[in-house]
């Protein structure tokens, strides 16, 4: 009679231990955060996965084809900085602007904008700097009339530089603010 119990209570637990999943796990979202991602969450559990569509592939408004027509305003897509500073300069605020006025008539786009930094400075200051910069950028936009919730701002620090080398002309070049719009 023990050897009976004993192997029911084992194939309980076995049963119990089961990877199948449950049915709060099956179809359960996970978003997918990666910078020019194309796609929607992914569903886990072999569901098929639905591919996000591109603000630009909906509307198809001459807006759109302005973000990469390279004569246009919004294919500028850097706002750069003086050595440790986050103010948006002159010259750059007809840039932000543009990408402002953007979002308000294209209220399907959404965009991160990724501040960055030269080499100069600890890894923690450049962290910082560029979330100021980038925040700058976002803040500026939403005075002008974008919605913040679709304005996200991240920071690179000195992580992602366009230019190499230790010479001002390098240094200047990864003192920036990029503006990438969601689905590039």
């Amino acid at each position: 009679m023990l050897k009976i119990i004993s192997g029911l209570s084992i194939a309980v637990l076995l049963a119990a231990c089961s990877s199948t999943p449950t049915v709060e796990q099956k179809g359960v979202s996970v978003e997918d955060r990666t910078l020019g991602s194309q796609t929607a969450p992914k569903v886990v559990d072999s569901a098929p996965v639905v591919a996000a569509v591109p603000p630009s592939a909906t509307t198809g408004s001459p807006l759109d084809a302005e973000l990469k027509n390279p004569n246009s305003i919004l294919s500028k897509r850097s706002v750069f900085f003086d050595y440790d500073s986050n103010q948006v300069k002159e010259e750059f605020r007809p840039v932000v602007a543009a990408h402002a006025r953007y979002l308000t008539q294209n209220k399907a786009a959404k965009m991160i904008i990724q501040g960055n930094t030269d080499e100069r400075g600890s890894r923690e200051y450049n962290l910082a700097l560029g979330q100021r910069r980038a925040d700058a950028v976002k803040q500026m936009m939403t005075v002008l009339g974008a919605e913040a919730p679709r304005v996200e701002s991240v920071s690179f620090g000195e992580e992602k530089p366009r230019a190499q080398g230790a010479t001002e002309a390098a240094f200047s070049e990864n003192r920036r603010a990029d503006i990438v719009y969601q689905g590039e």
